[in-house]
């Protein structure tokens, strides 16, 4: 049987059951979409004739921001991300400063309130998209295949939302709605340039309509666009130029000595028979008396100043396609399709590789390097049981990934009226498809191995002496190769049922059927030595192996129905009900702990929900408008969760100390104060030990009010309750108490060194509870004015919690302060915005963004991060640093806006006017690899200057 067969044989079953299990879908179209555009203003903010404020009776019993194509242009956003990430609203997403090293590989995500990226929705035109293709970032939408030129407008739901949509709207829903129905011919370009160096940005985009639908019947839409976006270097900016870093706490000077133990030239690890604790020395410093370039010592040893050879801006290009098309079959029915094809390339680069290499104590290095210095280092020869060397391939260059997502979303249906129903049915096309390609700095091991044991490379000679020797070695091919896809058959509609005291009441139904699959194809250089490969020795020097491959698919189905009941003129409200049924995962790629294959199989639970929300919208005089809503939500397991092989995915964050001591025999792979390897595998298992649906709890309390003519002001209180969080036990908890946590730890070969080491295990488990809290607020004040017309904009959240709950390990919170999840939730984000139209010719715009400050990552001395400064300015021994605070950021952007001609405009801005600097932070975890500042949370590149022209032919 086809999977169209499957897909419509479920439809037909679940649309059945839909009606009688349903209470009530409201009176519009469920889906806030662009297909149903007469039933939007009752959700959105839309301004009505006769009011300063012309939106106080239209809003709805939901809190929803729309951004229209004019609000979207005043931001001078250059792309989604920038736009998305912006908004008061939004905390805890993945930015593209994150690819840097960080785990971020290319994505940008949304997250509404802190809550994380994998509880806020993302749709385009009300239709879902296909997630992320990477194995560890399957949660998410990647914002970076969404083209902002083709963007007409934005809907932000900041409510739960899971009995319209099902699982992951925990948090809320971010709707993209692209532009439809024009016939102009349209050209735009922005030229964005900081007055620094580095980090500029251009796009172009062109859009052409054919056919007016309300005239011709029919109407066609093209675009395109192109983005591109400069790297940003860290030595092109002071602030993050060097892990060494100055600053002063309560009048005394430290400074931050953020560094690596993997240096160039390169450091010695010398093990012990007797177990005791590592020796660690750089032979370059014990020879010279002195560290060479880029590497700052500590005690006998140089470390290497990473950071300065990172990028903070990585180079990005995007390039996009659109068709939308809308076809009057008559005057009740509407056919529809639409396309969007986007390439987005992302180019980070980072330090060059790190890793640790096995020194035998009988080879010619060992000789030359090692054994004259160990009667000086107090070490006596026959305790030696194994040398490491920490070696940083300076001459490999700085490693550099080329991530390229390439996005398809098609989706076609009938949209129309029958019998008095209102409906619409659509199928949705939606695919992701990841490539990493090794573009520099990586090294294939045999290649290396072969080089060393040739005498071509001496890893103890000053960088800058081997780079034609390593050239041979550099890899220049694919790493890894994934696609995530997405099928969805949907049927829905509204229909008035009854007369109420208040008007009358709408019902409105709907189920879909959706397929999604997941693959992943490590090539053979990443998976490294494996039962699928038995006899393949080769491998990445500075990077990921031992990953396997992985398919999985799986069907779920879902009913919901929706009633309005005005039960007076003045009061709304609205009942929902969903219901969902999700497959255990199947999976064609299946192996067991141990990484041997195993058959196809099904894998984790089976689990059905469902959710419910409540919602009133009171408005007694045209005054005053009062909302509130409840309900209930979950989220599934994605499937990388749930069938993803065990794998290694690299080395800890940070530098921990060892997590074990002898006599445990995991002791053996010890290695001081370090960055241990990190495994990851998914949860397979079934029943109770298998992974069952986040649920959630989810309310808002809100008003608006017009105390006069040009002034509204709106409040919600809103508050989120997740159980059976689905989360990896941090290492910062897992480190700081390995005997909690001791099975947490294994005795792990690394795979590129070959050497024992102590390796950190990350599982999904049903672990947590979370508790989320805030406030948000959206002010407006509009006047006119002797000079033009005066319109003031103020939006914000204040959060009251973000906080998880770990069994053992009590309350964890990220508010105000950077938590043990190594995130910060900021207590308060704000936009105020003031646009001046001065004639019909020109609107000047000034913006303040502001962020609250916090309290900073905290260090102990065995941390290693913070030294003292002597008197003399020298670097004293490493102490505690529990008490820096990170001060609050706030820019200001300034626009103006020339209407030049009827069909011609001209905008010029100035981004970060005042040019402030990223406030310094010591952390260390949690984003990219730079370091001095928080890349997720400001702004590197400075003062910008844009300009920005459209043309309507």
């Amino acid at each position: 049987m086809t999977k169209e067969l499957v897909l419509a044989r479920s439809l037909r079953l679940m649309f059945s059951s839909g009606v009688a299990v349903g209470i009530g879908l409201l009176a519009h179209s469920v889906q806030a979409q662009e297909t149903k555009t007469d039933d939007l203003p009752k959700l959105q903010r839309v301004e009505i004739t006769g009011s300063s404020i012309k939106r106080i009776t239209k809003e709805g019993a939901l809190p929803v921001q729309t951004l229209t194509k004019e609000d979207i242009a005043k931001t001078g956003a250059n792309n989604v991300a920038d736009l998305i990430q912006a908004l008061p609203a939004m905390q805890g997403f993945v930015p593209q400063a994150s690819s840097v090293n960080g785990g971020g590989a290319g994505v940008e995500t949304a997250s509404i309130h802190g809550l994380g990226s994998g509880y806020t929705l993302v749709l385009l035109n009300g239709r879902r998209i296909a997630k992320s293709a990477i194995a560890n970032n399957d949660y998410a939408v990647n914002l970076a295949s969404i083209p902002l030129a083709a963007v007409e407008r934005v809907e932000i739901l900041t409510d739960g939302a899971s009995a319209l949509y099902g699982s992951d709207a925990i948090a809320g829903v971010v709707n993209f709605i692209l532009k439809k129905n024009s016939t102009d011919l349209v050209v735009s370009a922005t030229y964005n340039a900081p007055e620094k160096a580095g980090g500029k940005s251009a796009n172009f985009g062109i859009s052409k309509g054919f056919g007016d639908l309300d005239k011709n019947g029919f109407n066609v839409l093209l675009a395109y666009s192109h983005d591109e976006q400069k790297p940003l270097n860290a030595s092109q900016r002071d602030f993050a130029r060097s892990g060494v870093r100055p600053f002063s706490v309560d009048g005394k000077n430290y400074t931050l000595y953020q560094l690596s133990s993997y240096t160039a030239p390169a450091g010695v690890s010398l093990q012990h028979r007797d177990n005791s604790d590592p020796t660690q020395f750089s032979p370059d410093f014990l020879k010279n008396g002195t560290c060479g370039p880029m590497t700052f010592r500590s005690g006998n040893y140089c470390k290497y100043d990473y950071s300065s050879t990172v990028e903070l801006v990585p180079e990005s290009k995007r390039d996009s396609f659109v068709v939308s098309s809308n076809f009057k079959l008559n005057s009740d029915t509407t056919l529809f399709a639409e396309a969007v094809a986007s390439q987005f390339t992302m180019t980070p680069r980072y330090a060059p590789p790190a890793q640790p290499l096995s020194l035998a104590t009988n080879s010619p290095l060992y000789a030359k390097y090692i054994a004259p210095y160990l009667a000086r280092l107090g070490e006596d020869p026959a305790n030696i049981d194994s040398a490491l060397m920490n070696v940083r391939l300076f001459d490999a260059g700085g490693r550099t990934d080329e991530y390229k997502t390439v996005a398809y979303h098609l989706a076609f249906g009938v949209d129309g009226r029958f019998m008095d129903w209102d409906y619409n049915a659509s199928f949705t096309h939606s695919e992701n498809k990841f490539t990493d390609k090794a573009k520099a700095g990586y090294v294939g091991k045999i290649a290396f191995n072969n080089i060393v044991a040739g005498g071509g490379f001496d890893p103890f000679q000053p960088p800058g002496s081997s780079v034609a020797a390593l050239a041979p070695a550099v890899l220049h091919q694919i790493l890894d190769q994934s696609k995530s896809k997405l099928d969805i058959i949907n049927l829905h509609g509204s229909h008035e049922l009854f007369k109420a005291p208040g008007g009358m009441a709408q019902l409105g139904i709907g189920a879909e059927a959706t397929k999604e699959a997941h693959s992943d194809s490590p090539s053979a250089i990443q998976q490294s030595t494996n039962a699928l490969q038995p006899n393949f020795t080769d491998a990445i020097i500075g990077g990921a192996a031992g990953s396997l491959p992985f398919s999985a698919s799986r069907m779920n189905y879902g009913t919901f129905a929706e009633l309005l009941v005005p039960l007076t003129k003045t009061l709304d409200v609205t009942g929902a009900l969903r219901y969902d049924s999700y497959e255990a995962a199947k999976n064609d790629s299946n192996f067991d702990s141990s990484g041997n294959p195993l058959p196809s199989g099904t894998q984790g639970n089976s689990a059905s929900k469902a959710t419910y929300k409540i919602s009133a919208r009171w408005q007694p005089v045209d005054s005053l408008l009062l909302r509130g809503s409840y309900g209930t939500g979950f989220k599934a397991p994605t499937l990388g969760q749930i069938t993803s092989p065990i794998q290694f995915t690299g080395n800890t964050a940070q530098q921990h100390p060892c997590p074990v001591s002898a006599p445990d025999p995991r002791a053996a792979g010890c290695q001081g104060l370090t960055q241990y390897d990190v495994l990851q595998v998914g949860n397979p298992l079934s029943g109770t030990a298998g992974l069952k649906p986040e649920t959630s709890t989810q309310s808002t309390v809100g008003f608006r009010v017009e105390p006069v003519r040009n002034l509204s002001l709106g409040f919600d209180l809103w508050t989120v309750k997740i159980k059976n969080q689905i989360s990896f036990i941090q290492e910062n908890i897992a480190f700081s108490d390995p005997v909690t946590y001791s099975r947490l730890f294994s005795l792990f070969n690394d795979p590129i060194s070959g050497a024992p080491t102590v390796a950190f295990l990350q599982v999904p488990v049903n672990l947590a509870s979370a508790k989320y809290q805030g406030i948000d607020w959206d002010h407006t004040f509009k006047s006119k004015t002797p000079i033009g017309d005066l319109n003031l904009n103020w939006t914000g959240t204040y959060m009251l919690k973000s906080e998880q709950e770990f069994p053992g390990s009590g309350v964890q919170s990220s508010l105000g302060k950077y938590g043990a999840d190594q995130n910060v939730v900021f207590r308060i984000i704000s936009r105020l915005a003031a646009s001046l139209k001065v004639s019909d010719m020109f609107t000047h715009t000034l913006a303040a963004n502001y962020r609250s400050g916090y309290h900073d990552q905290t260090y102990t001395p065995d941390d290693g991060t913070v030294r003292v400064v002597n008197p003399d300015g020298s670097f004293g021994g490493y102490v505690a640093m529990p008490n820096h605070n990170v001060s609050s950021y706030t820019t200001f952007d300034w626009q103006t806006r020339a209407q030049i001609q009827k069909n011609l405009v001209i905008t010029a801005g100035i981004k970060n006017l005042f040019d402030r600097t990223p406030p310094f932070s010591i952390v260390t975890a949690g984003g990219g690899n730079q370091v001095g500042y928080d890349a997720r949370y400001t702004d590197a590149l400075g003062r910008q200057f844009y300009l920005t022209g459209s043309y309507k032919f």
